[in-house]
């Protein structure tokens, strides 16, 4: 598996982190299939510059269908 940096944005007081995501699913049971699915980070900086909270985000209906290998 392997996390890209796809790039920040600033929300008020807050951030997004965007990344995009790439393996093969070889976990127990693991189908061999290859995923990639994109999605974001939205994260709360304290005032010592630091991640004091962030919440993910992503398509998990499009993420199982990549594990599995099936069409919706």
């Amino acid at each position: 598996m392997i996390v890209t940096f796809d790039k920040l944005e600033p929300r008020g007081d807050q951030t997004e982190f965007h990344w995009t995501l790439t393996g093969t699913n070889t976990g127990p049971s693991g189908t061999g299939n290859k995923v990639r699915i994109n999605g974001y980070e939205l994260w709360k900086i304290d005032k010592d510059g630091l991640i004091a909270e962030s919440n993910g985000h992503f398509d998990t209906a499009e993420y199982e269908r990549q594990l599995r290998g099936h069409e919706l």
